[in-house]
């Protein structure tokens, strides 16, 4: 059998309980298993094990279908998330998964960088909200699907689409950069080096 991994991240600083519960929800399970998913893996923080164990048991209890997905979760990696990425991305006994963060820059920019579907669903509960601008321009620019709570089995759905037009990260700006410095050097003239 194919594995297809739904790989979830919410960070390691911020509790983000309502993506978890969003994507442990049967409503998202269903999407899952309805575009072929067999694995969901979360980080799910420091708090996040007690609403994995409630699924669990809800599962134990017959409450709540699971629709044959896999569902295995860790706290944090000391080593990065990077591994865990990776196992969303196509090889010999996978299919290529699907991503979905928090709106970290750190979680987007490792996604970005491997080239699989992201979806990002921004934390509203922080104080200086920085994510939902970060989303929605990454989703403008046609990086990656803006997701929201209240809706991820159609973020997923977009996501599938998404994968069949995913762009290279970092971009090439030099075309749209008139001065032809590139992200690069404009860094070096703020930092003050010149040539």
């Amino acid at each position: 059998m194919v594995q297809k991994v739904c790989f979830v991240t919410i960070g390691a600083t911020a509790a983000f309980d309502q993506l978890l519960r969003a994507v442990l929800s049967g409503r998202f399970l269903e999407a899952l298993k309805t575009l072929g998913y067999t694995d969901l893996r979360l980080q799910y923080g420091k708090n996040g094990k007690q609403i994995l164990e409630e699924l669990n048991s809800s599962i134990a209890s017959e409450n709540v279908n699971r629709h044959g997905i896999g569902v295995t979760g860790f706290d944090f990696n000391t080593k990065g998330l990077a591994q865990e990425m990776w196992c969303t991305k196509a090889g010999d006994d996978r299919a290529e998964g699907v991503v979905i963060s928090h709106a970290g820059s750190g979680s987007i920019l490792d996604a970005l960088r491997i080239r699989v579907p992201l979806i990002v669903v921004p934390n509203t509960s922080l104080l200086h909200n920085h994510q939902v601008e970060l989303a929605e321009e990454l989703s403008k620019q046609g990086f990656l699907v803006h997701g929201h709570l209240d809706d991820l089995p159609a973020a997923l759905r977009e996501s599938e689409v998404q994968r069949k037009k995913l762009q290279a990260w970092p971009p090439n700006n030099q075309k749209a950069d008139p001065s032809g410095k590139g992200l690069a050097g404009v860094m070096d003239e703020e930092m003050g080096f010149y040539d």
